[in-house]
């Protein structure tokens, strides 16, 4: 009768323990994805480099999806902890090489240095958490983590907006280095567990892998830009490059992407709903600041305190499913509830976006996000459960490259579907955004602004899709009991 709440009171102690490491780590990963984006217009005035602007941000993702299967196998063979010190070193130099750029090229050499440090803390946060708690009592304390996770990046816009006024660009990437300080005092805490040993570097895997990422990443920058030119031939590269990708590791003695842990029902089916939910996240928050803004005519002050809800409801989400998993048991009873309220809100958003007023517009993104913050620790819990403690750290990374790919592509796609409805309904004004931008978005006129909100609903039609899918796979997961 005394065990259970003894047991309670034993995981909760180790989770405290660890909580500073995990909690930094994720805060410092998730904030440094967003961050730069209210800098980019300063960077790309001092470089004089607009055309190339973008690939600030791909940088970091590419760094970041390739990181995450490396530094998961390396946590499996070596131990969590010293993985975790080395993302924090690796973060840091990366901020202090980018802070410290004379030129350009320079700059993006320290992004992918940073995003090599980023796509390493986040594998490694939650592959601390994997083997410092049991599965069923993981997704309570997970809803925290994606807490944190989501106010980081719905603070790091803000943030990096005040911070570029006051101080200029580089202040953006001098942030990351007292957070990272914390972090590597905080992780040099943390208890040693040893690894399982006989680790064989993957070098071809690597390379396809590597290839792989970088041409889909590429791809689908220029998808949004309605580049078929180039965007087709990327597209085949990648394609080739994952075809080889899947017989080399197939053959491999010590595979980066393991095809055992990877082909499982249970961890594809997860990983699949992840980079829906992810895609259809990402695109949201990215577009939806467009919308409220000149379409919606809301001023930019305000913006960002009409999509706090939003981020408060992922929390909720969160928070909710960890609890009732780890009551019980169940892993998709809650997540399958949640997607199907957020692919209600999001095609009600889609039917109903010009009549919705703007008092409810936040409480109705709070509503979608609730039901999609519910998948987070559901995700994350389940892989993990089925990979087993011996490929956490690779079950882990494949949470977390299937997330960032899913992102790149939401936003990727589904800016595409804006910029494609925009073409059919107004010739000409999806060229003059794209090219021009922000500034562009600021000369629009009445007819041009109901074009641009046609559009949006087709985004938002979009991404109830996404979330259907996501819904599906929900549906279809194995492993329903932990």
């Amino acid at each position: 009768m005394t065990a259970a709440p003894h047991g309670a009171a034993e995981h909760r102690r180790a989770f405290l323990a660890a909580f500073p490491a995990i909690a930094t780590a994720i805060f410092t990963g998730a904030v440094d994805q967003t961050i730069t984006a209210t800098a980019l217009p300063a960077i790309a005035a001092e470089f004089g480099v607009v055309e190339r602007i973008s690939w600030v941000v791909v940088a970091y993702l590419i760094a970041g999806t390739i990181a995450a299967p490396v530094f998961g196998r390396l946590g499996d063979a070596y131990g969590r902890k010293p993985m975790l010190v080395l993302g924090f070193a690796l973060q840091g130099m990366g901020a202090l090489c980018c802070a410290l750029a004379p030129t350009f090229e320079a700059l993006l050499a320290g992004r992918v240095l940073h995003g090599l440090g980023g796509g390493a803390l986040l594998t490694m946060a939650m592959a601390v958490l994997g083997e410092t708690v049991p599965p069923r009592e993981r997704g309570r304390y997970q809803g925290y983590l994606v807490s944190c996770f989501i106010s980081a990046s719905a603070l790091g816009p803000t943030l990096g907006g005040w911070l570029t006024q006051g101080l200029g660009w580089q202040a953006v990437f001098w942030l990351g280095l007292p957070l990272c300080a914390l972090g590597l005092l905080a992780a040099t805490r943390l208890e040693r567990r040893a690894g399982t040993g006989g680790f064989a570097l993957d070098a071809p895997g690597l390379a396809l892998f590597t290839l792989f990422v970088v041409a889909l990443v590429a791809a689908l920058d220029r998808v949004q830009r309605l580049d078929a030119l180039l965007a087709l031939p990327l597209l085949a590269l990648a394609a080739l490059a994952v075809a080889a990708l899947l017989r080399v590791e197939r053959r491999a003695a010590d595979p980066l992407l393991p095809p055992d842990v990877l082909g499982d029902a249970t961890v594809w089916r997860t990983n699949a709903l992840s980079a829906c939910v992810a895609a259809a996240l990402t695109a949201l928050i990215a577009f939806l600041p467009i919308y409220l803004s000149v379409v919606r005519g809301v001023p930019l002050a305000t913006v960002g305190l009409m999509l706090l809800p939003m981020s408060v409801g992922g929390g909720v989400g969160a928070l909710a499913s960890g609890l009732v998993m780890a009551r019980t048991g169940r892993t998709m009873a809650l997540p399958m509830a949640g997607l199907a309220l957020g692919v209600l809100g999001v095609s009600a958003l889609a039917a109903f976006a010009g009549q919705v007023p703007l008092m409810w517009l936040p409480w109705l993104l709070a509503l979608c996000t609730v039901g999609v913050g519910t998948t987070f620790p559901a995700v994350q819990t389940t892989v993990q459960a089925a990979a087993g403690p011996a490929r956490l750290g690779t079950a882990t990374a494949s949470v977390q490259f299937m997330r960032n790919l899913g992102s790149a592509a939401g936003a990727a796609l589904l800016g595409a579907l804006l910029f494609a409805t925009l073409a059919w309904s107004e010739p000409g004004l999806a060229e003059r955004v794209i090219g021009g931008g922000r500034t562009a978005l600021g000369t629009l006129d009445g007819e041009d602004r109901m074009a641009l909100a046609v559009g949006f609903r087709a985004l938002f039609a979009g991404a109830a899709v996404l979330l259907g899918v996501a819904f599906v796979m929900a549906c279809r997961v194995p492993l329903r009991r932990i």
